[in-house]
């Protein structure tokens, strides 16, 4: 598997748990080079958090991407597999079921504020067996009710459905600068412009050209926090000028490019 900037992608092992030790347990890794982990799920709820480096969790419903001031929330049961970029420094929080910070069976991408960034790197370091009704205990119930408050924000690509769009999905994933229009796709996958566009908001929510837009920004993020310079980027990305890119990416992500890079 390769990653974004063409780098070989190692596999990172899926760690072998009967059980969770305590309601939270946190799982630690540095890693040097892109990986990716096989398709797996789990009883437990999870956290996926990069505190360097991007990570993306794919699902059948669709990708979240998570930059370090993001993290995404996996349902228990889900079958997933998550990808992080290179020199990612990750912290993946197994929650249990009755501890879980998010009802429901849906994936979901949170911003992280720096009062949870330090929680999490706090937690971290703790022993496997904490202390549960001790300060280690009480600083992961505060931990839990602030990942309880943190807000949704809008980095899912969701993933349609219908087999047409999903090789045009896969096109575009695979160029994000392809220009083509629907009504251009419309001639390679031999449906009207007017069906696939009711297909795509049908299957995603989402226009086509909402998501696409979507897809360049997602797509951006991982080069950024790697130091591409923001309009070698934006060039790539398919947008005509850097300016353009950027009032784009302040609209999504709060911040302009040069200021994500920065981890601001």
């Amino acid at each position: 598997m390769m990653s974004s900037n063409g780098q070989s992608a190692v596999e990172r092992p899926v760690p072998e748990l009967a059980n969770l030790p305590r309601r939270l347990y946190a799982r630690v890794e540095s890693l040097a080079q892109p990986a990716w982990t096989p398709w797996h799920r789990h009883p437990w709820g999870q956290l996926s958090y990069a505190i360097k480096g991007v990570l993306t969790v794919t699902t059948a419903e669709g990708s979240y991407v998570a930059p370090p001031q993001r993290a995404v929330w996996i349902a228990a049961d889900v079958e997933h597999q998550v990808r992080s970029s290179p020199r990612a420094e990750m912290r993946s929080l197994y929650v249990s079921a009755e501890a879980a910070p998010y009802v429901g069976e849906r994936c979901r991408v949170v911003a992280v504020s720096p009062l949870i960034r330090e929680l999490i790197k706090t937690f971290s370091g703790f022993a496997r067996e904490y202390d549960e009704d001790g300060t280690e205990g009480r600083l992961v119930s505060v931990m839990l009710d602030q990942l309880q408050a943190a807000p949704e924000v809008g980095l899912s690509l969701p993933a349609p459905q219908d087999g047409r769009l999903r090789l045009l999905c896969e096109a575009l994933a695979a160029n994000p600068s392809d220009d083509r229009t629907l009504a251009q796709w419309s001639g390679v996958l031999g449906a009207s412009e007017k069906t696939l566009s009711r297909a795509f908001l049908r299957d995603t929510e989402l226009t086509f050209r909402t998501w696409r837009q979507r897809l360049r920004l997602i797509s951006a993020l991982e080069r950024l926090e790697q130091g591409a310079a923001v309009t070698e980027v934006a060039l790539d990305c398919g947008y005509n000028s850097p300016s353009a890119f950027i009032a784009a990416f302040r609209r999504q992500f709060g911040a302009t490019p040069g200021a994500f890079a920065l981890g601001a």
